[in-house]
This record gives C-alpha cells, structure tokens and sequence, in this order.
C-alpha cells in the first residue's frame, strides 16, 4: 500500500496510501550492459536523483503505512521474496520453498545473506519482526496483512498470545509459516513491506533504531541507508554485501523531499533529477498536455484507486443516502478531462478494471446529478433536516499538494452546485494528515490505495473491521465480513471471485468511500536512465536501474 496501502503520501496525479508486492523466482541478473569494462563498470556516473515528494512517516517496516515509507524500504530492506521484472514472486532472502500437499505449511531455506554490519540474516529475523508488527503494543496499522499466518489475529486483537502465532524459526536458516487457510497469494504478500525482516539483535537492543541513519539501521537489501537529513533528503548507496550485489549497477540513489510539482519539473528539466512525476513524485496538471505533446510523457495503468473517505461515525455521513448523494454528485470525467489530463478511468467501484473487469462501468453512472439530489432529500429526512442549508458544516479534507487541492475545489464547486451544500476545505502536510485520518479526525477525507498484491481481497479487505488499520471509515458489515471469509476458504476460482464480487456490492450499497478515480501513473525520465521497474501495482523498484 499495509497498505499498501495506497494507501502513499502525498503526490500527483498518483499519490498514494499503498503498498507492494513481492516477487518470486531466482535470483535476476540485469541484463543490461552499458559499454562498460570487463567488470560491467561503466563510466556514466551511476548517480540516481528522484524526487518522494514528503519525508517518509516511518522506516520501520511494521509501522509503515504509505508509499513513500514503502519506496524507501523497497530499495534498502528485502523479504523472503521479491518482485521480479516480469511482475512475478522471486525468492530473494528465502534461496528455497517447500510448500505442503494442503497449501498451509510455507517452509522457507533462508540464503546465506547479511545484514549490512556483518550480521547474518536469520530465520529469527522475520519471527522477530512479524511478532513485533502484530503485538498490539506496537499499533502497527498494517498489521492485519499478517492475519493470514495461524494465530495472528488473536495475537493483534488481543485474544491470544504471540507465542501461538504459527511462524517460527526452526534453525537460523529454516523458517516455518503456518497460514489459517491456503493463500495462493502469499509468495505476493511476503514480498510486502510488513514482511520484510527487522535485524533482531540491533532492533532489540536499540527500540529507535528506525528513527535515523547510522550504525543501528542495519539493512539486507541492494542499498545502505547512508543519509537521512529529515523533512530534506534521504541519501541510498549500494551495498556490497547484498547477497546479489552484481545485479545492482546504480552507486547511489538520492530521494530528494519538495512537495511542490513545478519545482519538481523545473530541476527535472534542468538536470537536477532523473525522473519526475510518479510513483515517486507528481507534474504539475498545467504542464500534463505539453508534456504529451513533446512526446516526453509516460503513461502507465495500475491498480490503484483515488477514494474520498466518509467517516461514518458522524453526522451527516453516518446516513447511507447522504454519503450516495454526495457520491453521485462527482463529474469524475471533468476532474480528469480538465485537471488531471493522465488518462485515468473514473471509478464507481472499488476494485479496479485489471481484476473485475466489469468495474470499467462501475455500479452507477459517473456525474448522476438527478439520484444525487435523491438520496439528498431521502437522507434530509431521515435525520430530520427541511433542507441541505441545515447539514452540520461539512469539511473536506486531503493532503497538501497541487492536484490534491485542485480535484478537492472541483468537487468543493459540484456538491455546491448539484446539491447547494456549503463545503469547508482543510490541507494539511502528509505526516499531519495520516493522523488525522487514522484517528476519524475528519467528515471526508481523500486517500488512495495501490495494491499491495494482484488480488481483488487486498482492495476489500481493509473495510473487514471497523477499527482496521486501514478501514478509516468507521464502517462494518456482518455481510461483507462473511462473504470474505468464504472466500478465503473456497478453493474454486470462479467460486471464490463471485464471492468478493458480491462482497464489492455490499460496500458498494453503503457507500463509506466514494471512489473518484482509477489511477495511472505519468513521468518523465531521464533517456538515458534504463531498467527502472514500475510495477503494474504502482511502486518502483531501482535494483536493475542503470544509465547507459
């Protein structure tokens, strides 16, 4: 996203509240050779500049809840498996997995790999980090990614104990995972940051060993973790003692923080950065049609959302019809024929096209003006208002950033128009505004969620419980509840798509979020920069990234 979730920070015409996915497979060479010596060395300097828009919420891999965090610790820290080139699980700390007749026994050979202060990484590692995220001590708000492995939830929820959780070390080098159910997506979910390993011996003798560079931030990915001057830059070098270090051509990677979209392209286009726009950064919407023109842009679908998030704990938008109202009421073409201009779909469903494809239609028709104002009456009178002019005041909320602000005014304009409803806008920077989201500090609130696995349950799932750590909605449904947990057990495909199909209907008929718009992501790169991986559920990868 976690999530992903997104879940990001902040960003662009793609910003975020996600997450990952991992990879499987071997162990990927880059194939790219760039003139180089014998070595492979070559002599373009192999310096990385991007921009990550925010400074990132946290590097601690059980309390990571956003892309930003996500970009970061995708490049410095790596799980049993990864996400390969092809969008594909690779096995990456893990070197072998045996996986039992029933599917419920994951068994993993953890390679002979280091942390980056000599230390090996072991078996312990991951129990140790897994553990950490689900002790409710911790409130990692990721943690329910973890409720897939045997006992984990009673663990986070407090009705059991840690020491049933089904994931031990059976040596140093041999890792036992125990699921609830069989996961066919769970070589996905290893790669994904609430997974990823926690040196155990630096993280249990220094508790803030995530807080800063430096000698207690131990990492076992293709980069160190060589400078974080917060709320400035972060600053990534190559490791040498990555166990597939020869696949790694980049010397340094630098992750810049300027939450400003203009200033982003202008050091873009004067050779201050590599790459501008997503998944790391934004464009400005103005400059989004010259950039097509010149031919410089890239577009590329994933699967992502941008939501508007109701909190149902509070008047007006404790009331179905009211939140239907407000959600009818969005032109989401305008927004992304006017504002955006990066070829998103307008989204009047919750999972996106590439794994229901019907959802390219949705369950009601974009810009329905006449059911808004529908519901709009049916709602007044259920909670006893004459007219829209007796509503509590209502606030929209997001995270500061160009487009952000531009879609929140368009829509601030229709629901004054469609539905003469008076709408307060409020911004805050991304740290700020996380808060105030997970703590239902707020009417309606945007995020978005990238997929942090290629399955419809990852878009789903996070509204299972009212006080999820990604629900932020205050939203439950017995029905959606048990219709996820069929579908956890149905072996049939088929079987087990109509399940969360007719879970989506549910969410869809209460309507705690309203979906705006299906994300793409756009940039621009440097021509010579090759093999920067952007994957289909929208996080980057700069393992095999070169310039030539």
């Amino acid at each position: 996203m976690n999530k992903r979730l997104s879940i990001f920070f902040s960003m662009l015409l793609v910003l975020s509240m996600f997450l990952a996915a991992c990879s499987g497979g071997g162990d990927n060479a880059d194939g790219g050779e760039k003139g180089g010596d014998d070595g492979g060395k070559s002599d373009v300097p192999q310096e990385l500049r991007v921009n990550i828009n925010t400074e990132p919420p946290s590097l601690n891999p059980g309390l990571a809840e956003d892309a930003t965090s996500g970009t970061v610790l995708r490049q410095i820290l790596e799980g049993l498996t990864r996400i390969g080139k092809e969008g594909k699980p690779e096995n990456a700390m893990a070197e072998d997995v045996q996986i039992s007749e029933d599917q419920k026994t994951y068994t993993f050979k953890i390679r002979d790999a280091k942390w980056s202060n000599g230390d090996p990484v072991t078996a312990n590692d991951f129990v140790y980090a897994w553990k950490w995220a689900l002790d409710p001590a911790n409130n990692s708000t990721y943690a329910y990614q973890l409720y897939y492995i045997e006992g984990a939830e009673a663990a986070n929820t407090g009705k059991g104990s840690l020491d049933a959780v089904g994931v031990k070390a059976v040596d140093d080098k041999t890792l036992e995972v125990k699921l609830v159910n069989p996961t066919p997506y769970f070589l996905e979910l290893t790669a994904f940051y609430t997974y990823l390993p926690v040196n155990s011996k630096v993280a249990e003798a220094n508790p803030e060993w995530a807080t800063d560079a430096g000698e207690n931030y131990t990492t076992n990915g293709p980069f160190h973790l060589t400078e974080w001057s917060h709320s400035d830059k972060i600053v990534l070098e190559k490791s040498e003692t990555y166990w597939d270090a020869e696949s790694v051509k980049l010397d340094s990677i630098e992750m810049i923080m300027i939450n400003d979209p203009n200033t982003e392209l202008s050091m873009f286009d004067n050779g201050e950065l590599d790459w501008a726009g997503a998944p790391t950064g934004a464009l400005p919407t103005d400059a989004m049609q010259a950039l097509k023109d010149d031919g410089r842009l890239t577009t590329q679908p994933i699967a992502g959302i941008y939501n508007y998030k109701f909190n149902t704990t509070v008047e007006p938008f404790n009331n179905v019809n009211i939140r239907k109202a407000f959600a009818h009421a969005i032109n989401r073409q305008e927004i992304i024929d006017n504002i955006l201009q990066g070829e998103q779909l307008p989204a009047m469903a919750i999972v996106p096209p590439t794994m229901f494809e019907e959802n390219e239609k949705g369950y009601f028709p974009d810009n329905d003006v006449e059911k808004a104002k529908e519901f709009l009456q049916k709602g007044l009178e259920e909670l006893g208002y004459k007219d829209a002019s007796e509503l509590p005041a209502v606030t929209l909320s997001y995270n500061t950033s160009e487009a952000h602000q531009k879609i929140a005014q368009a829509i601030q304009d229709m629901w004054k128009q469609n539905l003469g409803v008076e709408v307060t806008l409020d911004n805050s920077e991304w740290n700020v505004y996380l808060d105030k989201i997970n703590t239902m500090d707020y009417q309606v609130g945007r995020l978005g969620w990238l997929g942090d696995f290629n399955d419809a349950m990852n878009f789903l799932e996070m509204y299972r419980d009212a006080d999820g750590g990604n629900n932020n909605t205050g939203w439950e449904s017995k029905e959606f509840q048990d219709l996820l947990a069929k579908s956890a057990t149905e072996t049939d495909v088929e079987a087990r798509q109509q399940l969360l199909k007719d879970a989506e209907a549910i969410f869809m008929e209460d309507m705690p979020v309203a979906p705006i718009y299906f994300y793409t992501n756009n940039w621009v790169q440097a021509e010579n920069l090759k093999d920067v991986v952007v994957s289909g559920l929208g996080d980057v990868q700069y393992k095999w990234a070169h310039f030539e």
